[in-house]
């Protein structure tokens, strides 16, 4: 067993056949037949169930493939750290949820752009539980997110505290009054949103229906429909003045165990920090110094 024979499994098990596979690689269909069938007879069983649709995993090639995904990460992380000299350069990926991507990143962008030119900044907005999944993928080098992150394989470092807020309908003058009559209309980001997931729990505590939800993939269109009386949602209160007119929407403050929640960063805790990671990191930490305390 080498590196590439664990590089050609991840493939057909990740695609599901060998002709898929065979594509992906630029190889031909014998070539990953054979490999497959000689990976099979060094570990001495079978990996791949054979069918007419193509292939699926043994519960051996199921115990297989994590290791074969972390044998990938590390030839990855293996080239990066050799060459990454200690000067931030090439490609950073991060993540951020919206919200955070709309009022606090911009100056810590900026800033780090300014101070490492070698470097191509990419911005990935997400809901926390795509973010973490991006993460755990290395499909971003690390995430902003609503914590806390609380995953194994996650380094997470407390960035900032955020004031969360009900917003209703200009005409709602209470918060009493917005979750008023047992069943609400609530106004949300798809699913895996945090603050969808903590307006959910509270109504759930209070015993509160949700009578109908709507589901919206941009911010400006939350504040559009809660602002014609389509529902409430929650948010930061920092959005309000900002990124929100504060006449279109009614603000409602929480009790303090509902209202106060986290920002952390994420990162692998097997991945290679690149000196792009680290400065970013160094930078995030100056920026947010005062909040996360």
């Amino acid at each position: 067993m080498d590196t590439s024979d664990l590089k050609i499994f991840e493939a057909v098990a990740r695609l599901g056949g060998m002709n898929r596979a065979a594509a992906e690689l630029n190889t031909v269909q014998s070539n990953v037949t054979a490999r497959i069938k000689a990976l099979e007879a060094d570990i001495g069983c079978a990996l791949f169930a054979r069918h007419s649709r193509g292939v699926s995993l043994t519960p051996a090639g199921q115990r297989l493939l994590p290791y074969a995904d972390r044998a990938g990460r590390l030839l990855a992380d293996a080239r990066r750290a050799a060459r990454d000299d200690g000067v931030p350069h090439g490609l950073l990926t991060i993540g951020s949820l919206e919200t955070t991507a709309a009022l606090r990143l911009t100056p810590l962008l900026a800033r780090y752009a300014s101070d490492n030119p070698a470097v191509d900044l990419a911005l990935r907005t997400g809901t926390t539980r795509e973010l973490i999944a991006d993460t755990l993928e290395q499909r971003v080098d690390g995430a902003f997110v609503c914590g806390p992150a609380a995953h194994p394989e996650l380094r997470e470092e407390v960035m900032f505290r955020e004031e969360l807020i009900m917003l209703a309908a200009p005409a709602v003058s209470s918060l009493d009054e917005a979750l008023a009559g047992g069943a609400v209309r609530i106004v949300v980001l798809r699913a895996g949103c945090s603050y969808r997931q903590m307006l959910e729990a509270l109504l759930a505590r209070r015993g509160i229906a949700v009578q109908r939800q709507l589901e919206f993939g941009t911010l400006e269109a939350i504040f559009g429909c809660v602002s014609a009386g389509l529902g409430i949602t929650m948010m930061p209160r920092a959005l309000l003045g900002g990124v929100c007119a504060a006449a279109r929407v009614s603000a409602h403050a929480l009790p303090p165990a509902d209202a106060m929640v986290e920002t952390v960063f994420i990162r692998r805790r097997d991945g290679f920090a690149s000196s792009a990671l680290d400065a970013f990191l160094a930078c995030a930490v100056g920026e947010f110094a005062t909040e996360a305390a």
